[in-house]
C-alpha cells in the first residue's frame, strides 16, 4: 500500500510503496512487522545509546505526563524535571558556572547556539560580529541557520541562500580557520562551529591537535567556539560532550539525541558562564528566542533517567573502552578490493568508504551495500561515499564481530555484482 508518510531525506518516488517497518526494539536489536531481527548497527540515528526497551525511561515519562505531561517556561515559569536537568547538565559541563537553554531537537540548538553567540557579542557592544565559520563536510542539522552553515554542500543546494554572512573553511585544517577569520575581519566573526568527529559528513576523525587547536584561535580573536556534540555527546565518544578527549573548553556546546537516548525528542546549548553572563546580570538584556517544547517536563524526566542509566551502567566509559573492538574489528575491510578506506578509533563510530571506481561503476553503491547488510541481519547508515555504524553503546564484543561479518558479507556480493 501506498504511503502518506513523507520520509525525510528520502527519494519519495522510490520509498512511496517500497518502506520498511520496524516495530519494536530490545536491547541492539529492533523487529520488523514480519517478525525479522535485526541487528540496529546505528542506534536509530546515532542516538539510542542506552539501547532499545529500557522501561525506566517509559514509566518515568509517563510518570510525569499523568502528573505534568507539557508546560511552557517562558517568563519566570519552570517545573521541576527541567530544573533538575539544567542543573545535571551543568554539572557535566566541561566548562565554569554553565548555563543550559533547552531546545526540542539538535536542529533547534544549533540555531539556538547562534543566535545566543550573535546576541552575546551586540550584548558586549560588538554588534557587527554577525559572521558565522563551519567545516566543509560538517552537519548541523536542517533548520535555518543549520541548513545556511552546512558543510556538505547538497543540504544547502535548491534552498537559496539562507544564511549570507556565513562561510566554510576544510576540516582538518586550523591554519584554514585562522585565515578565513582573517579574510572576514575578527570585529565581524561571531562564532565558529564544529563537531569533534565529523558525522554526517562522513565520519570524519579530527587531526591531531585539531579540537585544541580550533578552540585557541578562536579564543585568540574573540570568536566563540561552539562544539556540536549533537551526535557526539552523552557516551557516544567515551566522555560526556565529546571534547573532553581533548582537555578542550569551548564557550558553547549543543547537545541532543543521547540526552534521552532518543526515548522522547529534546536537546538544549550548554553555555559557559562568561557567555551566559550578560543575559544573567544585566537587566533589560532578555534573549528572545525559545521553543514551545523548551524544557518539556515529560521529556527532560526521560533526560534525567536516561543519565542515570548512562551513569550506574558505566556507558560513558564504554564509549571508549569499546572503541578498540569496532577499530580492530573493521580494520581488515580495509584491504577489500572495494574499499578505498576505514575510519574507526574513536568512540563507537566507524565508517567504510568504497572506491572512486566503484562509486563510479555503480552510484547506488553506499545504499546497495546497505540494503545487502540489511539482508545479513545488521542496519547500517549511508554516509555520501562511505556506510557508517554507531551502535547502541551496550553491544558486546561478539556483536560488533556480526557487524563486522555483514559488512564483508555485503562487500563481497557487490563486488560479484560488478
Amino acid at each position: 500500500m501506498e504511503t502518506a508518510l513523507w520520509h525525510p531525506f528520502s527519494d519519495m518516488a522510490v520509498v512511496r510503496a517500497d518502506e520498511f517497518v520496524v516495530e519494536r526494539g530490545e536491547d541492539v536489536w529492533v523487529y520488523d512487522t514480519d517478525g525479522n531481527r535485526y541487528l540496529d548497527a546505528t542506534a536509530s540515528l546515532w542516538y539510542v545509546n542506552v539501547g532499545h526497551g529500557r522501561t525506566e525511561i517509559a514509566d518515568a515519562a509517563a510518570e510525569q505526563m499523568r502528573k505534568l505531561a507539557g508546560y511552557s517556561i517562558f517568563g519566570d515559569i519552570a517545573n521541576e524535571p527541567a530544573r533538575a536537568l539544567a542543573a545535571r547538565v551543568a554539572g557535566l559541563a566541561p566548562m565554569p558556572d554553565a548555563k543550559v537553554f533547552f531546545t526540542a531537537g539538535g536542529g533547534e540548538a544549533i540555531d539556538s547556539a547562534v543566535k545566543i553567540a550573535r546576541r552575546y557579542h551586540a550584548a558586549q557592544g560588538e554588534p557587527g560580529r554577525v559572521h558565522v565559520i563551519s567545516r566543509e563536510n560538517s552537519y548541523h542539522g536542517t533548520n535555518g541557520i543549520g541548513t545556511g552553515i552546512a558543510g556538505i554542500e547538497a543540504n544547502r543546494a535548491g534552498f537559496g541562500e539562507i544564511l549570507p554572512s556565513s562561510s566554510r573553511v576544510p576540516f582538518d585544517s586550523v591554519d584554514a580557520l585562522r585565515a578565513e577569520i582573517l579574510r572576514v575581519g575578527p570585529e565581524n566573526v561571531a562564532a565558529f562551529l564544529f563537531e569533534p568527529v565529523i558525522g554526517a559528513g562522513g565520519l570524519l576523525l579530527p587531526p591531531e591537535g585539531y579540537v585544541r587547536g580550533v578552540i585557541d584561535v578562536c579564543h585568540e580573536f574573540g570568536v566563540l567556539a561552539i562544539a556540536d556534540a549533537v551526535i557526539c555527546g552523552f557516551g557516544r565518544l567515551g566522555t560526556w560532550f565529546g571534547v573532553e578527549r581533548w582537555d578542550a573548553e569551548p564557550d558553547l556546546i549543543t547537545f541532543a539525541k543521547g540526552v534521552t537516548s532518543g526515548y522522547l525528542p529534546l536537546g538544549g546549548v550548554v553555555a559557559h558562564g562568561r557567555v551566559a553572563e550578560p543575559f544573567w546580570s544585566r537587566p533589560g538584556t532578555a534573549l528572545r528566542h525559545g521553543s514551545t517544547y523548551s524544557g518539556h517536563p515529560a521529556a527532560c524526566a526521560a533526560g534525567l533517567v536516561n543519565i542515570d542509566l548512562l551513569e550506574q551502567d558505566g556507558l560513558v566509559e564504554r564509549g571508549r573502552t569499546m572503541e578498540s573492538e569496532l577499530a580492530e574489528a573493521l580494520k581488515p575491510l580495509a584491504s577489500h578490493e572495494l574499499v578505498a578506506d576505514v575510519r574507526a578509533g574513536i568512540g563507537l563510530l566507524g565508517a567504510v568508504e568504497l572506491t572512486p571506481d566503484v562509486l563510479r561503476r555503480l552510484p547506488s553503491a553506499v545504499t546497495d551495500l546497505q540494503m545487502l547488510a540489511r539482508r545479513h541481519g545488521v542496519l547500517l547508515r549511508p554516509l555520501g561515499k562511505a556506510l557508517a555504524t554507531s551502535p547502541p553503546l551496550t553491544i558486546q564484543a561478539e556483536q560488533i564481530q556480526e557487524i563486522a561479518d555483514a559488512y564483508a558479507a555485503g562487500l563481497d556480493e557487490l563486488a560479484r555484482k560488478l
